[in-house]
């Protein structure tokens, strides 16, 4: 009788834990970007994901150690995402229509099994290709389930399509990046997404006047502070936790066909959470990346193994 890999089972699980996170972040964004602007949420996220990752680090909970290391993979690992990737996407959403920034960043996980080849010499399984069609062709279903429009913004189009490759090579980038653990990868882009988004919020609101509400907001706005502590602890700190161990224990072939279940997440939340309706297509999407994701795992007999970033010597 044939057992699986004890690692592989691990990075399944890490994997859809970090996705069914990232799926209900999506509530906690939809409460507080009704109240704020984009940039003033994803600065008190990273603020606080930042803050708790030092406290933990001081206290021992995290073993952080940059010395002796290439510190320019990590650097670009973390401008790649959270700063392109979020920024990207955000400009994108406010250029194009709901249905084109979604069927877009639906197509991360196709883009991640085309260049995993010519960067990291992962093949992907004719297995995880087809599982990833179906689970994309899912997503496009759900997000377009409720009316198509097209924008026709080509800027629009541009940004997203940098968002897709930024997330893209962030998946790619958190497997090369072997010299660090999955706990320095996260504190790292923590650090940057503190930092960047943070003066960008505080050119917006200088330029508003209102650099005392943003400072206060937190501690003024109960709703707006729980969001912001499920989005930084929950999803910026465990979430992408979880998210660069799978990768490294799955490799980005092996990850990637998970990307798509954060949308049937969301969805899925909606409808229980909220109280949103669900159609006939969306829920007949929702299954397609279920089957995707399923399907895409499935180690064969023949099945070869994960190729390994070997780490320099120190």
């Amino acid at each position: 009788m044939k057992t699986r890999n004890p690692n592989h089972v691990k990075g399944i699980v890490y994997a859809l834990i970090s996705q069914v996170l990232f799926g209900f972040s999506f509530l906690a964004v939809k409460i507080s970007v009704a109240q704020v602007s984009p940039w003033t949420l994803l600065s008190w996220r990273f603020l606080f994901a930042f803050a708790g990752m030092s406290l933990c680090a001081l206290l021992g909970i995290f073993k952080i150690n940059f010395r002796g290391k290439r510190l320019w993979p990590l650097l670009l690992l973390s401008f790649i995402q959270p700063v392109i990737y979020y920024a990207a996407e955000a400009f994108g959403i406010k250029l194009t229509t709901a249905a084109e920034s979604s069927t877009m960043i639906a197509c991360v996980p196709i883009a991640t099994l085309l260049l995993s080849g010519p960067i990291l010499k992962e093949r992907p399984r004719r297995q995880q290709w087809l599982s990833m069609f179906v689970s994309t062709l899912g997503v496009i279903v759900v997000t377009t389930a409720k009316g198509a429009s097209a924008s026709l913004n080509v800027i629009g189009y541009l940004f997203l399509l940098l968002a897709l490759f930024a997330d893209s090579f962030f998946v790619l980038l958190s497997h090369w990046t072997a010299d660090f653990s999955s706990t320095e990868k996260t504190y790292a882009m923590a650090a940057f997404g503190a930092f960047f988004f943070t003066c960008y919020a505080l050119i917006e609101h200088t330029h508003n006047g209102t650099v005392n509400e943003f400072l206060a907001l937190p501690f003024r706005d109960t709703d707006f502070l729980l969001s912001c502590l499920y989005l930084s602890v929950t999803c910026s700190i465990v979430a992408f936790l979880m998210c660069n161990r799978s990768i490294a224990l799955l490799g980005a072939c092996g990850f990637a066909p998970f990307i798509p279940l954060t949308t049937a997440v969301s969805v899925t939340a909606g409808v229980l959470i909220l109280n949103e309706p669900i159609s006939l297509p969306q829920g007949v999407g929702i299954l397609m990346v279920l089957c995707g994701v399923f399907t895409a795992n499935r180690v064969p007999k023949n099945a070869m193994p994960i190729p390994r970033i070997k780490r320099r010597p120190r």
